[in-house]
């Protein structure tokens, strides 16, 4: 009864609609949440395996998912993580989807973050040590480059989620540059780049793409109305000069 439920839903939610699907350039998305009822992306498993048949039909083989891990609202382990992880990858395989997922996390610059590095807990990262991280949208903390220090004497490649979403670089822009000179990467959503979170999201996403090397373009996919977005993306002409090789989509 599962798995009819879990293939009723795919067949009516993608093949119906097959014939919109774009192609991705990218090999693999980095920046979701597709672990089910863990954070506020996917609620259900089968939310979450809608939502990867989704990359899987744009063209992508591998999704690195990366749930929030937050103080006050997601406090997420490693161990809740790789379990869900192998909850969703079992699921791939019995309704026949094959995209590789690997999970890792977001986490947010607060005082558990902070606790999670001075303790030396386990940092949940994807690829050669890259820690995907995010501040509030309002304000720069101010321990943020203590933190980044941190983070990259523990061996740690810090990434900075989502720059062009926040208020405090939307109105000082060059702050960006403090940020780059201490060796974080910057990851930019696709979503950003027609306007989905607003026109000046979109406006300083186009120009980090122009002036800083950028080292992951991701989705940031919680829902379908996400993906539907990253469709329109993907169709745009002037995604190939965004799609530079230096990004890491191509080889993690």
């Amino acid at each position: 009864m599962i798995q009819f439920s879990i293939r009723h839903f795919l067949r009516k939610r993608f093949y119906e609609h097959a014939e919109e699907i774009v192609k991705s350039p990218f090999r693999v998305d980095v920046h979701s949440h597709l672990l089910p009822g863990i954070d506020d992306g996917a609620r259900t498993l089968e939310e979450s395996l809608g939502l990867l048949k989704g990359f899987w039909q744009m063209g992508y083989q591998k999704v690195i998912t990366t749930p929030h891990i937050m103080g006050d609202f997601y406090r997420n382990t490693p161990a809740i993580i790789r379990q869900k992880e192998e909850e969703v990858r079992k699921a791939l395989l019995e309704a026949g989807i094959p995209i590789a997922l690997e999970a890792a996390a977001e986490y947010y610059l607060d005082e558990w973050f902070i606790h999670l590095l001075e303790q030396r807990k386990e940092i949940l990262t994807f690829g050669n040590k890259y820690l995907l991280f995010e501040t509030g949208f309002a304000n720069m903390p101010h321990q943020l480059f203590e933190v980044i220090f941190e983070m990259q004497t523990q061996g740690y490649q810090p990434i900075l989620a989502h720059p062009e979403r926040y208020v405090y670089l939307q109105e000082n822009p060059n702050k960006l540059d403090k940020i780059v000179e201490r060796g974080v990467g910057l990851q930019i959503n696709l979503n950003s780049l027609n306007g989905f979170y607003g026109p000046t999201v979109k406006e300083l996403a186009e120009k980090i793409l122009a002036s800083y090397p950028v080292k992951l373009l991701g989705s940031d996919c919680h829902k379908q109305a996400h993906l539907e977005n990253l469709r329109k993306i993907l169709a745009l002409p002037r995604l190939q000069k965004w799609n530079q090789p230096t990004l890491l989509n191509h080889s993690l």
